[in-house]
């Protein structure tokens, strides 16, 4: 109830007419090759006064927790589905849950979505991105299965892309049960989220396992080896932070030589050649900016088609704020006219 009437104030604070919000937050920050949005600027300054911090947690469990909090305060409205079944399919250590979101009943084969959720590998899970892939299934009209990989530090890498890896041959294995259509399977993610799909992308052409259609990577992270000048630009007060981005790989990696391995970095990877078409969305203010983009000219480079998205105001997760942030509404229309372009 508490994180309710949170999130009821942030979004009456959110709405204040533009001209009015520095009066209330101050003059917007510009780092970047815009100035960061109005209503970035006040939310951040909330986060702020109310000593909120996303990730700011040490420890684990307890990140867990605040992440969770935060994603119940901007969660919004989320659309109703027709069926909504949480599952288990095999993995390499056990059982892998699924949820799988089925926005309508049809006859026909729908489109899936295979999606890995952000938190740096050692946050998130189904709660923290449930109203978001609901929207997301709805607008996009497909089938949604979201992966609870295995987190770190207790299960630090491979287990994670491995549980993805292995939640991902099993659509593929049983897709017409989930209403699905053989022939339009996509792997998205957040974040950490997105590494796992690109990567999972890579190792099914490697396993030999039928490729995705498609690649939803929505401000991935693809190279844990290096900081790119965007670390330093934008290393704290907007939401991640370079610390909060060295305590993941941390806690994901046993040691620093994995940080050059192609399946931690796959900005890293010799050939991307065979790799299916992608969307990559940026933030500006986002110390992943830089490797995003650069993932994105990668790609290019190698043949994969590819449309790139920068949003120069907005921050990393932006699409969880897509019911407080108008540019971030956007930001979510614009990914599912991707994925639907996709699936055409």
């Amino acid at each position: 109830m508490l994180d309710w009437l949170t999130g009821r104030i942030l979004g009456t604070l959110l709405w204040t007419p533009r001209p009015l919000i520095p009066l209330l937050a101050g003059t917007a920050e510009e780092r970047g090759s815009e100035a960061l949005d109005l209503q970035v600027h006040l939310l951040l300054r909330f986060l702020e006064l109310s000593g909120m911090e996303r990730a700011g947690n040490p420890h684990p469990p307890e990140a867990r927790e605040d992440l969770e909090r935060w994603s119940r305060i901007v969660a919004g409205s989320a659309a109703t589905m027709a069926k909504i079944e949480d599952l288990s399919v095999p993995g390499p250590l056990g059982a892998v849950p699924i949820r799988v979101y089925t926005p309508v009943r049809e006859s026909r084969p729908l489109p899936v979505l295979v999606y890995y959720h952000g938190g740096g590998w050692v946050l998130g899970g189904f709660e923290t991105h449930d109203t978001t892939l609901r929207n997301l299934a709805a607008a996009a009209r497909c089938v949604v299965v979201a992966v609870d990989y295995r987190l770190a530090p207790e299960h630090k890498f491979p287990a994670p892309l491995e549980d993805a890896f292995a939640a991902y041959r099993w659509v593929r294995g049983n897709v017409l049960q989930l209403g699905g259509d053989l022939a339009r399977v996509a792997v998205g993610g957040d974040s950490a989220g997105g590494n796992l799909a690109t990567v999972v992308a890579a190792l099914s052409v490697a396993r030999e396992v039928p490729r995705p259609c498609f690649q939803l990577l929505l401000y991935p992270v693809t190279d844990l080896s290096a900081e790119a000048p965007s670390y330093e630009l934008f290393a704290d007060g907007f939401f991640l932070s370079r610390d909060m981005m060295r305590w993941f790989r941390g806690h994901y990696l046993v040691d620093e030589a994995q940080s050059r391995d192609p399946l931690v970095s796959p900005l890293l990877a010799e050939d991307l050649s065979g790799l299916p078409p992608a969307y990559v969305a940026t933030a500006g203010y986002d110390p992943l900016h830089d490797e995003g983009k650069a993932y994105a000219e990668r790609l290019l480079e190698a043949g994969v088609e590819v449309f790139y998205r920068d949003y120069p105001g907005l921050i990393h997760g932006f699409l969880a704020l897509s019911s407080l942030v108008h540019t971030a509404a956007e930001a979510f229309d614009d990914t599912v006219a991707a994925l639907s372009r996709a699936f055409e």
